[in-house]
């Protein structure tokens, strides 16, 4: 789990999606999260996980619904959603963080 320290621990927002590939509601995440990653550019980092290949993570952070997003800010969590979002309410949260 270092790595994922050293993933979240940066000076930019970044969203992660926890997702898994039979989900029907990740699978319709796949292209807002790259319209959002397109619109933020280098100001926001986006990174999706997969539960099933990352389940000791996954159960440390207690994701239970799916998709499941997070935004991090300097190693702090900052904002949890459990469900779909739209990219424009995604890209607005973050901005609050840039």
């Amino acid at each position: 789990m270092s790595k994922f320290g050293e993933l979240i621990d940066v000076d930019i927002p970044v969203l992660l999606d926890f997702f898994t590939e039979w989900n029907e509601s990740s699978l319709a995440m796949h292209p807002v999260l790259r319209d959002v990653a397109a619109a933020l550019g280098d100001k926001a980092k986006v990174i999706k996980i997969d539960v099933e290949k990352n389940k000791e993570l996954s159960e440390a952070l207690r994701v239970k619904g799916l998709p499941t997003l997070i935004i991090y800010k300097g190693g702090e969590m900052k904002w949890r959603f459990s469900g779909e979002q739209d990219a424009n309410t995604l890209i607005g949260i973050i901005q609050k963080y840039i």
